[in-house]
């Protein structure tokens, strides 16, 4: 990426950003959300982390006007990361969600969603994923789906696009007039597996976070697509936004070589996808072995031994220690061999042997 083509989308990036007219990047430790419109009507597409409620009505006001409402809140997908303030928003704004249907499961308390799968990617982030909840939220009434085809009323210019692989109903938007792209986790712009990636922001179109994608095909179709679209400018829901030529070529090559390069080479979702109705999901592959909790047991059992030898190393040099200050010498055992015991030659027994 040219410095100097994407400088404007790196320096203010702790904290709100404008990425296009109209767009604004709220980054929430791991993940983005984004206000899109203007002071007149505006929405915020996704929610992030939980507790961080306040963090995006702030940057609301300060992009909107103090009191700042947006006309809804519309999901990219219903993943822990991105609707962790969603209950706390709702309540507070009295606004409608939008998702897509098939998302709808995981809004409404119907379903959970598939587990992750922690041996795909290698990275901190991809251990850490065997702890990150699936759990669903119930909205109630409050959600509402998105339409199949064409744009959302309260997103007018956003060109809604079903791009599934990393959950069922995942979608992203794209404004024709300039060519910017939201993409939620589509693909992301970091190498969401790595906890060293995520800290430093290093800048790299990258495959969805592949722990939590259970449909690999699909994700292939959903980049190959997006990539099609040319963007100009890409918004995501992991890394800083990109623009630019070498932002273009990076997302081509993905699209290219996305079975090659992106695909794990094995995994739960690799060989057989996770299956997805309107109820939730309707089959989940066997898990493959994972030796890391294996891994994590021996050295947990060889840590207590070690502890358990040097405690009592350290009673062993105490009690002598407390002897000697007693003047008491510890007696030292001489090593006695029995006395050899013979059997008589007549009744010792031959065994055959072993074949």
């Amino acid at each position: 990426m040219n410095s100097q083509e994407n400088g404007s989308l790196n320096r203010r990036y702790e904290s709100l950003q404008r990425v296009a007219p109209g767009v604004f990047a709220v980054p929430d430790k791991i993940v983005n959300a984004y206000l899109v419109g203007n002071r007149d009507s505006w929405v915020l597409v996704d929610a992030g982390l939980p507790g961080s409620a306040n963090r995006f009505k702030q940057a609301a006001e300060e992009s909107f006007g103090v009191g700042a409402r947006p006309r809804a809140i519309v999901l990219t997908h219903g993943h822990f990361d991105h609707v962790g303030s969603l209950v706390d928003l709702v309540q507070e704004w009295q606004v409608p969600v939008y998702a897509h249907t098939l998302e709808l499961p995981y809004l409404t308390g119907m379903s959970y969603y598939p587990p992750p799968d922690p041996t795909v990617g290698g990275g901190a982030m991809s251990f850490m994923s065997r702890f990150f909840p699936t759990k669903p939220l119930d909205l109630g009434d409050w959600v509402k789906p998105l339409p199949l085809i064409g744009e959302l009323a309260e997103m007018p210019g956003w060109r809604i696009i079903h791009t599934p692989g990393h959950a069922p109903g995942h979608v992203s938007f794209f404004r024709e007039e300039d060519s910017v792209l939201i993409a939620g986790d589509a693909f992301v712009t970091t190498n969401q597996e790595s906890f060293w990636s995520v800290v430093t922001r290093k800048q790299e179109i990258h495959r969805p976070p592949a722990y939590f994608t259970q449909d690999w095909e699909a994700a292939q179709r959903s980049v190959e697509h997006l990539a099609n679209l040319q963007p100009a400018v890409v918004a995501t829901g992991h890394g800083l936004p990109m623009r630019g030529t070498a932002m273009q070529t990076a997302l081509q090559h993905l699209a290219k070589n996305f079975w090659y390069e992106a695909v794990p080479a094995r995994g739960r979702y690799v060989r057989e996808p996770a299956l997805f109705d309107e109820r939730g999901v309707a089959h989940i592959p066997p898990a493959v072995p994972d030796p890391t909790p294996k891994i994590l047991v021996g050295i947990g059992i060889a840590a207590l031994a070690g502890i358990a030898v040097y405690a009592w190393m350290q009673r062993s040099h105490e009690e002598e220690d407390t002897n000697n200050i007693a003047g008491v010498q510890p007696q030292r055992l001489q090593y006695r061999p029995f006395p050899e015991k013979r059997i008589p030659l007549e009744r010792r027994v031959s065994r055959p042997a072993y074949q």
